[in-house]
């Protein structure tokens, strides 16, 4: 297994400029992680175009892989200038990508908190989803990075969706970053869809999540569901997710990518990442 831990889960400490990235992936290097991914949140790499190079410095001078840059992205646009626009946008980020040293890139396709609001409109809006896909990729295959979509958020998560685009676009360099706790946020089972969508992946998300049902509300800091429920960020291992059961799908499944650990709960981010490092570590050894 090759495990390494994404920027996104040290975001509170890096926003609160308790440590910059440089700091946090000396950091990382010292939990003995494979490689870091690259999330410009908490990262301000728009305003200090600098820092991309001082990254990729980094990486080399601490023999650290950036197996990801993963960024925001909205390619439903009303009008073709502001698509054009946005695809625009993702190709510099696609440069940046290079300049990291990265060879993987996710960007995103709509708004993480958007939802259906018709039963047809995903069928609307995926000829647009697939041609701006096809081409980032087509842009990316230039400087040889292999570009993903996530399964992120309430519109294109369910893992029928990302593989249906995944399919469409049809090239040998786009493919999914499958994020194993995610389906979750359209209450769709982990471990199954993790089974289905697994042989679409070029790297993998490992996060756990508490999980509660809508007649149980639980409070402040969880996130309601696309029916109701509510889940909320764990230390990975000590959630509700079956992970074993997830681990055994992708270790059967031959998957080699990279798996990276990103935390969102509400526990210190450091000692939380930290520890569900560790608990990824165990469990892939103890997991047949």
């Amino acid at each position: 297994m090759k495990l390494g831990i994404s920027s996104y889960s040290l975001h509170p400490s890096l926003g609160t400029q308790e440590i910059d990235i440089l700091q946090a992936m000396e950091w990382m290097k010292e939990q003995k992680v494979d490689h870091v991914e690259i999330t410009p949140i908490g990262i301000d790499l728009e305003g200090q175009p600098e820092l991309v190079d001082a990254i990729a410095a980094k990486a080399r001078q601490l023999d650290l892989e950036v197996a990801n840059f993963a960024v925001a992205g909205d390619v439903l646009k009303p009008t073709m200038e502001e698509f054009e626009q946005e695809i625009a946008r993702l190709k510099k980020q696609v440069e940046t990508a290079a300049r990291l040293g990265a060879l993987r890139m996710r960007h995103d396709v709509v708004a993480w908190d958007k939802k259906p609001e018709r039963s047809s409109q995903f069928e609307e809006d995926f000829a647009q989803i697939v041609e701006a896909c096809g081409i980032i990729a087509d842009y990316a295959a230039g400087f040889g990075i292999t570009t993903t979509i996530e399964n992120h958020g309430f519109y294109i998560t369910p893992s029928d969706r990302v593989m249906r685009i995944v399919d469409a676009v049809n090239r040998p360099n786009f493919k999914l970053l499958l994020d194993v706790g995610n389906f979750l946020c359209v209450d769709e089972d982990p471990y199954a869809a993790v089974k289905q969508a697994i042989g679409y992946a070029a790297i993998v998300h490992f996060k756990d999540f508490y999980i509660r049902k809508s007649n149980a509300f639980p409070g402040e800091g969880w996130i309601q569901t696309l029916n109701g429920n509510y889940i909320r960020g764990s230390i990975f291992g000590q959630g509700d997710m079956d992970m074993r059961r997830i681990i055994q799908v992708i270790k059967d499944s031959g998957f080699e990518g990279p798996i990276s650990i990103e935390f969102e709960g509400m526990e210190p981010d450091k000692t939380a990442t930290r520890m569900g490092y560790e608990n990824a570590r165990r469990l892939w050894k103890e997991t047949v």
